[in-house]
């Protein structure tokens, strides 16, 4: 009997180690050499940063990241030279992380990219996995992200522009990252949500465990529309949402008048965690006391509710695509999607 008992015992634990997702190799710090407490931390920030980005370790714990808004080979360049600023006439430095990739030699690695054809296109838009992030599949992943961007004010594309990096957090987790592109001459408020709704549905069917929606300015206008349709998504994050270009005077209270509206039809948010993040001096929330009252009348209908309302230190329509607020809002929001129970603040 003992014996029976231990054996179920080994099966359960078999089981629930299995759906534990295990870690892709850049995500595990501790395994590379040399590399001490400080750069273990500098290496764990670099994963949460946007692509291209390039971590360097060199002799006696010497380390160098670097990321931004640059080509790749010159951000892997500026971390070596970075690193060997440190270990002065010592053995070079050498590239640990190149954006997705381990590439130091006899440690190489490098991950799956998405399926080939993955995914929604038509002439107008398409919704496909973002190549940038790690790619778990729907079968191991803990869930997906579907990313909207904005639609910019004078008709520019965002198509094929980077989510922001607070989804690092989450993709590092296990989520995969999917993004909701639409041709700005054809991005209308109704029929991209439209579009949105369609595609959540889709993502279901494929299998994911948990669906996320999350979108910035007139892509998060467009998650909180989702909310009037049941079973599309567990969690919405809406980041500066948005769906007016005009903001004069007369804009921002036909602007207010449409979020009440949006509020009030959000009749499958019993079921869902909503999220939604405003800054200070945003242009298109000319009207901060009234958009935090409307949307506050999300809290008692909603599984659960998160307002990041006009944090300190963050201010602009773009703030949310700051590094400073995937670092102090990133881990936030994880919790929040993930869970049991969720914060109440951040």
């Amino acid at each position: 009997m003992r014996a029976l008992a231990l054996l179920l015992l080994a099966l359960a634990l078999g089981t629930a180690r299995a759906e534990v997702l295990a870690p892709a190799p850049p995500l595990a710090v501790e395994a590379v050499p040399g590399l001490g407490p400080n750069g273990r931390a500098e290496l764990s920030r670099t994963l949460l940063r946007n692509l291209p980005r390039a971590f360097a370790i060199g002799p006696g714990g010497a380390y160098a990241s670097r990321a931004g808004n640059a080509a790749p080979e010159a951000v892997a360049q500026a971390a070596l030279e970075a690193c060997q600023a440190h270990t002065p006439g010592r053995q070079p430095c050498m590239l640990w992380l190149r954006d997705l990739e381990i590439v130091f030699p006899g440690r190489e690695w490098a991950p799956a990219p998405p399926p080939p054809g993955i995914g929604w296109r038509e002439e107008v838009r398409e919704t496909v996995p973002d190549a940038r992030f790690l790619w778990w599949g729907p079968e191991s992943a803990r869930g997906v992200v579907l990313w909207a961007h904005g639609r910019g004010a004078s008709g520019e594309d965002s198509r094929g522009q980077q989510p922001q990096a607070w989804l690092r957090h989450f993709n590092n987790a296990g989520f995969d990252i999917w993004r909701f592109d639409r041709d700005p001459a054809a991005d209308f408020v109704q029929r991209a949500a439209g579009w949105m709704r369609a595609d959540l549905a889709a993502l279901r069917g494929r299998g994911y465990r948990r669906v996320v929606v999350a979108g910035q300015s007139r892509g998060g206008w467009n998650a909180l529309q989702a909310l009037d349709t049941p079973g599309l998504a567990e969690v919405t994050i809406a980041i500066a949402p948005a769906a007016l270009a005009s903001m004069d005077e007369a804009g921002q209270a036909r602007q207010m008048a449409a979020l009440r509206g949006v509020v009030a039809g959000a009749t499958a948010a019993a079921g869902a965690r909503v999220a939604v993040a405003n800054f200070r001096d945003d242009p298109f929330d000319g009207l901060p006391e009234e958009r935090a009252a409307a949307l506050r009348a999300l809290a008692p209908r909603a599984g659960a509710f998160l307002l990041i309302d006009r944090p300190e230190g963050l201010a602009g329509h773009a703030a949310g695509a700051s590094a400073a607020f995937s670092l102090r809002f990133g881990p936030c929001l994880l919790r929040f999607a993930v869970e049991e129970p969720p914060p109440a603040t951040c």
